[in-house]
């Protein structure tokens, strides 16, 4: 049988009889030719490469086929593997999804906390406690022993707290709980009966004086505001020594967190 290229070879002998009656040259011819060689040049090495990509495609199919069959004998459930991935990935969006919300947290808290600050500068103590962020007003300042009347010192300081929290937009808005707090010591006679009442009482004259419209007091929405009294169940110190009973002495002005922020701010205040 003959081959392509000698039948392609006869053909041309015969054509180059007949170029003259077909009006081409021989130039034009053997152009002619050169290009039908070289096209099928390109058929063949493209053929080639065709049947090269199936056998690897044959030979890669084969190598998965006995990776999945060591796969079964060694107990693995591909299945199950695929589940996994899967269960991994979903796992991994939602924990970068949780550490996009915690860092919206903390730049509020850190927002929230600089603005606050500025109370430092009138004495006061700015802090997290019991997961709260709170002001801290010595009670002592505040009152005279055993009394829920604010002293004249006591309320300038706290007018002075509501008018940075009044003109300041967001902590306008933000609610907040005055909470009483005292020593252990029994108090002994007057309206109280005990630290309770004392407790609950020099927080409601706080609260009042904060939300009185002014001049009379600091204008504060009286919605944004509660009251609470703690007696000595919450101390920030000891009550064995006249320093420790000091400090628990105190009306804390507590921050209420919004539902997004019921977190451990503790930890993002490090």
């Amino acid at each position: 049988m003959l081959d392509v290229r000698r039948l392609s070879q006869r053909i041309a002998l015969a054509l180059m009889i007949m170029l003259p009656a077909c009006g081409y040259s021989q130039e034009e011819w053997d152009a002619k030719v050169r290009e039908n060689d070289s096209l099928r040049d390109q058929l063949t090495t493209e053929r080639q490469a065709h049947k090269k990509c199936e056998a690897d495609n044959a030979t890669a199919n084969q190598q998965v086929d006995e990776l999945k069959r060591q796969l079964t004998e060694r107990g693995v459930n591909l299945e199950n593997m695929s589940a996994s991935l899967a269960e991994q990935k979903k796992a991994l969006d939602e924990y970068g999804r949780r550490t996009e919300q915690l860092d919206a947290i903390r730049k509020r808290f850190e927002l929230l906390s600089a603005k606050l600050q500025k109370l430092t500068q009138l004495g006061l103590q700015v802090e997290v406690r019991n997961n709260r962020m709170l002001i801290r007003l010595p009670g002592d300042v505040l009152f005279d022993s055993g009394s829920d009347k604010l002293k004249k010192e006591g309320q300038q300081i706290l007018l002075q707290v509501a008018d940075v929290i009044g003109k300041d937009a967001d902590l306008s808005k933000r609610k907040f709980q005055v909470a009483g707090h005292t020593d252990s010591k029994p108090l002994r006679g007057g309206d109280f009966k005990d630290n309770w009442g004392l407790s609950a009482m020099r927080a409601r004259s706080v609260l009042v004086l904060l939300t009185t419209p002014p001049p009379a007091g600091g204008g504060l929405p009286a919605t944004n505001w509660s009251a609470s009294g703690y007696a000595d169940t919450d101390p920030v110190s000891t009550n064995e020594t006249d320093e420790g009973r000091q400090k628990n002495r105190r009306v804390e002005l507590v921050v209420q967190p919004d539902v997004e922020e019921m977190l451990n701010l503790k930890s993002l205040a490090k």
